[in-house]
């Protein structure tokens, strides 16, 4: 009986000592539970502050570049609209410039045409042919005058050699000599050239 009674007062004390070790792993379980809940929260929250603190940060450099866009494109509106500008007033400077040469050319003609006109008065009324020879001579040579001082100068063609860059052939005739052959033995009507441009070719005769 004795050893029942001792029996069974340790299998009490087992059972006790099982319970608090259940409680005892049970406790720390539920505190492990809430060390982890308390980790993913921080976790979490750190995360969510990361996460705001990139968005912070992709905001303001939207704006930086929307700052920046917009002083470009300011930028560029304000260099077009002066390049236009500048481009309407040089056209209309060159279209000024254009009217006052045309201008100025028919005013240093106009004296010309006085010559014209007295000439034209004195083969009316002239009795002295040498007279009205003088006046053609002196209308030719202001005309001639005008040209040369605009750097117009007539085209050398009568013994020059046959140049389709200078000269147009209308007809060829057998040479007058042979030295003449593949030259220009005569002009019907004159060619000009303003400075190294042609303004106008020579119509020539060439000798074969």
């Amino acid at each position: 009986m004795q050893n029942e009674k001792i029996k069974n007062e340790d299998v009490k004390n087992e059972d006790l000592k099982n319970s608090k070790s259940d409680k005892t792993k049970q406790e720390q379980n539920n505190s492990g539970k809430k060390l982890s809940s308390e980790k993913i929260k921080k976790e979490t929250k750190g995360k969510k502050t990361s996460s705001q603190t990139k968005k912070s940060k992709t905001a303001e450099k939207i704006k930086i570049l929307e700052k920046s866009y917009n002083e470009l494109n300011d930028k560029y509106l304000r260099l077009s609209a002066e390049y236009d500008n500048y481009r309407k007033r040089t056209l209309k400077e060159r279209m000024e410039l254009i009217k006052s040469a045309g201008e100025d050319t028919l005013i240093n003609f106009l004296p010309i045409m006085d010559n014209i006109d007295r000439a034209k008065k004195s083969i009316d009324d002239a009795k002295d042919i040498d007279a009205i020879k003088e006046g053609i001579n002196l209308i030719y040579k202001h005309i001639f005058d005008f040209l040369t001082e605009r750097g117009i100068k007539e085209i050398e063609a009568i013994g020059e050699t046959f140049d389709t860059d200078l000269h147009e052939a209308l007809t060829k005739i057998p040479s007058p000599s042979e030295d003449l052959k593949g030259k220009v033995v005569d002009v019907i009507e004159k060619g000009y050239k303003l400075k190294d441009k042609v303004l106008r070719f020579s119509k020539v005769v060439v000798g074969e």
